[in-house]
């Protein structure tokens, strides 16, 4: 696709981005949708808690896997052809998953489902910076950013309250009408091109094969590591060395090769680099926050996933009346300046949340979810206009696809590590509290007489019993305050990840133009 020359895009390539910006919003969507109803799937599909979370895990394997490979495939298939059957293969495996009956079949459609949504991503970004001309860039960016922080925070809502209505399967059925419509625009939109299915035989297939070995082996490690308690699980011991052994074949394949399929290269370009690897530190909060704000208000308030989703919600609502604002920003202010303000507002919402205590629940996260989601919309465009600022037209889809793959990298690896975080900060303070709370000290042993009397004046008439069940009592109360104390810890530490991301933005020198092409 050749780069936008006139300075005003018009209706056609308006309409085929703004259909694209559909795609990547439902592909991101469906990242999160399942989350708040994974406990209704699994009895549906009759699967273990322990096993349901392949169903988040296959959709993001699949995912990731193929952004990296959209770049190539596009140039093999022709950008309209591949965009097209993705976009009609991916609300197919989606309503596929509502029709399966075991958990086999359910993570084979989701990982379907994933490697159709997953190329959606990239290529909207990439028609931002092909179809767009530079001064257009920013507000496609914009939308762009509109999609990657708006649908994780409106996915549990939408997920929790079909669920809670109409059944799990219905999540299912969410991309079919918006993907028919994206289907039309795009074929009334894209030219036509022919297929070059001679480059078929000039493919990086020794990288195609050894990064998608590792990242699957490498997002399995992610998901199931702190459950198999990490390292001492063979399982996952050998699945890390599988993981290592493949990516680092795969990094040294890109970086030898004549035509690699990721070019790693622009890396050492200073703006791309450290815009890649703020983004990554982006992904580990947004998705990050997204995972532990449910996690807390299903296990320490037993909200339901309707009500989980109301919380959440107000994390995305201001994003839809201030994104669209931030174009206008770049303007008048400093892209790096704008990204900072965004990320330390950030930062400050996770920082609001380390006091937390038994008496919050979701009115008290009100006003940091309202904070949170005003630095959100004042994150992505920023960081994206500068990450690309410098990036040849010619090489936007590789530097789309690279983009997009670590941030979503990011936020596995963020996901996983909060949740290993949370695990070792509870048994931490649950052995602080613990070594508290004995019956050498009078206040405990007097609440241990007042619980005891209580459950015998509850039709417990036996006193050894009673006192049993009030030293149980006592316990779960000592857990689930070491439990609210580990999700205040998890939460400073995506505040000093946001942190260090800030800093690093400021690293970057100042981008004149918003996108790919711009010096």
């Amino acid at each position: 696709m050749a780069e936008a020359s006139v300075q005003k895009a018009g209706a056609k390539e308006w309409i085929a981005v703004l259909a694209g910006m559909i795609g990547a919003f439902m592909a991101i969507l469906n990242i999160q949708i399942t989350n708040a109803s994974l406990l209704d799937i699994e009895g549906g599909i009759g699967t273990g808690v322990d096993n349901g979370a392949w169903i988040s895990t296959s959709y993001l394997i699949g995912e990731i896997i193929v952004i990296p490979l959209t770049a190539y495939f596009s140039s093999v298939f022709s950008f309209r052809t591949y965009i097209l059957a993705n976009t009609i293969l991916f609300p197919l495996f989606s309503m596929a998953c509502a029709f399966t009956h075991d958990l086999s079949s359910m993570i084979a459609m989701r990982g379907l489902q994933g490697f159709a949504g997953g190329i959606l991503i990239p290529m909207a970004f990439t028609m931002v910076l092909t179809k767009l001309p530079k001064p257009q860039q920013p507000v496609g960016l914009s939308i762009f950013a509109l999609s990657v922080t708006f649908a994780p925070a409106i996915g549990p809502t939408i997920g929790g309250y079909l669920t809670e209505n109409y059944g799990w399967q219905t999540i299912f059925f969410i991309n079919t009408i918006p993907s028919a419509l994206m289907a039309v625009a795009l074929a009334a939109t894209l030219d036509r091109q022919p297929m070059r299915l001679g480059l078929l035989k000039e493919g990086d297939w020794a990288g195609i094969a050894t990064m998608s070995i590792g990242l699957a082996a490498f997002q399995t490690v992610l998901e199931e590591g702190n459950k198999d308690d990490w390292f001492s699980s063979p399982f996952i011991l050998k699945l890390s060395v599988v993981a290592f052994v493949f990516l680092a074949a795969f990094i040294w394949i890109e970086l030898t090769v004549e035509k690699p399929l990721v070019k790693l290269r622009l890396l050492a370009q200073r703006n791309f680099g450290i815009g890649v690897a703020v983004n990554v530190l982006v992904g580990v909060a947004l998705f990050g926050t997204v995972y532990i704000l449910p996690q807390y208000l299903g296990q320490v308030q037993r909200y339901n996933a309707q009500e989980i989703g109301n919380v959440l919600a107000w994390t995305g609502l201001p994003q839809l009346v201030l994104i669209p604002l931030v174009p206008m920003m770049m303007k008048r202010f400093d892209a790096r300046y704008i990204g900072f303000l965004g990320i330390a507002i950030f930062a400050l919402s996770c920082f609001m949340n380390v006091m937390l205590s038994a008496d919050n629940a979701g009115d008290q996260f009100w006003i940091p979810n309202i904070v949170r989601a005003i630095g959100q919309a004042f994150v992505l465009t920023p960081i994206t206009a500068i990450t690309t600022g410098g990036i040849a037209p010619s090489d936007a889809a590789a530097a789309s696809g690279l983009t997009n793959m670590l941030r979503n990298l990011g936020g596995a690896v963020g996901t996983a590590t909060l949740g290993t975080i949370l695990t070792k900060r509870e048994q931490f303070h649950s052995n602080i509290i613990g070594q508290s709370v004995t019956t050498s000290r009078v206040e405990v042993r007097e609440r241990l007489e007042q619980l005891t009397a209580y459950f015998q004046a509850h039709g417990v008439t036996d006193h050894a019993k009673a006192s049993g069940q009030a030293v149980v009592a006592l316990g779960r109360v000592v857990r689930r305050q070491a439990l609210i104390m580990g999700f205040s810890d998890t939460f400073a530490v995506i505040g000093v990840v946001l942190a260090v991301a800030a800093i690093a933005l400021l690293l970057t020198k100042r981008t004149s133009g918003g996108g790919a092409g711009a010096h």
